[in-house]
């Protein structure tokens, strides 16, 4: 019996629920990128389906009204019936979304399938990061989390050059796989032992945290299971359920993190890796003229991003969080900036030449900063930022802000390019850009390297200790203490002095609750 539960390690039964997940993190970048082949072939004359331009921005934008809904429906979904119940739901409704899609002989199909889609990573949006977060070790999870954007680059790179190749509807068939793929992972995979603690089942919760964690990390699954037998204890207490809402929304440590992940998240869906993703093929075109091979520009940029996401997992882990935000940032708008002068210098016939290789290093120079930072780094931040207690609330709330502002700017791009051109359009962009990051100068503390109790003492008005003994402090933080022993414990106070708290398992109980 010894030898079988043995046969693979801890790390490689948390590759599984992992790789679980990042199945279904890759169907989702399949969504996104979808619009960016679909419309190119419903546009084309030879096209047994036609829509006008109106349609084709609706298809394109129309996915990020459910995602609001997901995201609110999904976390009652995971307290009753558990993180697998949930991925189920997932999984199975993107797998409708794109049978939806494959058969579709009209627009009005067409366009559920697209609602189908963003209703399942509406969803899947909160559910990713607590069900790996739950099932991982404290020394693999911020790589484990961090696999969730790779794989939505991915799934980009897959549809958009699968696309290119064969029909919208193959391109679908294709892109279901990665669901079924995810489903069958998820029935293999055993539910969150967080979320059976929570439930009472406290035996099921050992076993199940054994066979993800090994044995050697059972003082934390027995510290984890008072924390949520305490939790219970003053939720029985709590009487008026209206007022300790009211009373959380007035914190500064709660609504001070929201206007920053709001600034944030609409920084992000302006940097231009959104558009790209569906209306590639039109920007490449107006940028890098009509005779370009713009698909094959398009594949181009998504190995690209691909890679950078890759580097900047490591990057990321080493800079610093407020100079790595800005110095993107600026990247970002400059280049947008620079783009639309060139477009704009051209349309007017200020240029003596019409060179692709300006262009190309521009559009080059965007993606790497929405690679590098501009996608990644609020999700990161976002993760630090929100106090503890009220991390799932808070993150909620937060998401409304990315998915009114992916609606608006898909929905609305087409328009942009009909009265302001591609110029105004990208200068509109960095206008937005820089009103985000100015937001963000004043809002964002640095949090690379501080403890989640320092940043949420920060924003109730706490100042910073000093970064370089903060680093010294919190040593013990990434695994190791001064007797190179594993840990994954700090001290905070309480109201009867100096506690030692399990900061992991906290986060975890705070997002479960």
């Amino acid at each position: 019996m010894s030898e079988k539960r043995n046969r693979f390690s801890p790390f490689l039964r948390q590759c599984l629920v992992t790789a679980a997940v990042s199945s279904s993190v890759i169907g989702c970048g399949c969504a996104f990128g979808f619009p960016g082949i679909l419309l190119p072939q419903l546009g084309h004359p030879d096209s047994t389906l036609q829509v006008s331009a109106d349609q084709a921005s609706w298809l394109a934008s129309v996915s990020s009204i459910p995602m609001i809904c997901g995201n609110f429906m999904v976390p009652a979904l995971m307290t009753r019936g558990g993180r697998k119940v949930a991925l189920y739901v997932v999984t199975l409704t993107m797998m409708l979304g794109w049978c939806t899609i494959i058969l579709a002989h009209g627009y009005e199909l067409l366009l559920l399938g697209r609602i189908l889609q963003g209703l399942s990573f509406g969803m899947f949006m909160p559910l990713r990061s607590i069900f790996i977060g739950e099932c991982t070790s404290p020394r693999y999870r911020g790589g484990f989390l961090s696999t969730s954007t790779l794989a939505q680059t991915f799934g980009l790179l897959f549809v958009h050059l699968i696309g290119s190749l064969i029909s919208y509807q193959m391109t679908a068939l294709c892109s279901i796989s990665f669901a079924v793929i995810s489903l069958i992972l998820a029935i293999i995979s055993p539910e969150s032992p967080s979320w059976l603690a929570t439930r009472g089942q406290y035996d099921r919760c050992r076993k199940n945290f054994i066979w993800y964690r090994g044995e050697e990390e059972i003082p934390e699954l027995e510290k984890m299971i008072q924390s949520v037998k305490l939790l219970k204890t003053k939720q029985s207490t709590e009487q008026n359920k209206f007022k300790e809402i009211m009373a959380v929304a007035t914190k500064r440590e709660f609504y001070k993190p929201i206007f920053l992940m709001f600034a944030l998240y609409i920084l992000m869906t302006c940097s231009g890796g959104l558009i790209m993703g569906a209306y590639s093929v039109t920007i490449l075109q107006l940028l890098l003229g009509p005779s370009i091979n713009a698909h094959l520009w398009m594949v181009a940029l998504d190995f690209q991003r691909l890679i950078f996401s890759i580097i900047a997992v490591y990057v990321i882990n080493k800079v610093r969080r407020r100079i790595m935000l800005f110095s993107v940032g600026v990247l970002c708008a400059s280049s947008q900036l620079a783009m639309g002068a060139y477009v704009f210098a051209r349309t007017k016939g200020y240029l003596s030449f019409d060179s692709l290789w300006i262009p190309g290093i521009l559009i080059n120079l965007q993606m790497f900063s929405v690679s590098m930072g501009m996608q990644p780094l609020p999700f990161v931040i976002a993760g630090e930022v929100f106090p503890l207690q009220y991390r799932g609330l808070g993150g909620s709330i937060g998401l409304i802000a990315q998915c009114g502002s992916v609606f608006i700017v898909l929905k609305a791009f087409p328009s942009l390019i009909a009265l302001a051109g591609l110029h105004g359009t990208f200068t509109a962009y960095a206008g937005v850009i820089v009103a985000c990051l100015a937001v963000a100068w004043v809002l964002l503390p640095e949090t690379s390297g501080r403890t989640l109790q320092q940043i949420e003492e920060h924003f109730r008005g706490a100042p910073l200790p000093d970064l370089e003994a903060d680093v010294r402090e919190s040593a013990p933080l990434n695994g190791v203490d001064k007797r190179g022993s594993k840990t994954s414990q700090t001290l905070m106070p309480s109201c009867n002095g100096t506690e030692r708290v399990n900061l992991e398992e906290t986060e975890a109980i705070g997002t479960v609750k």
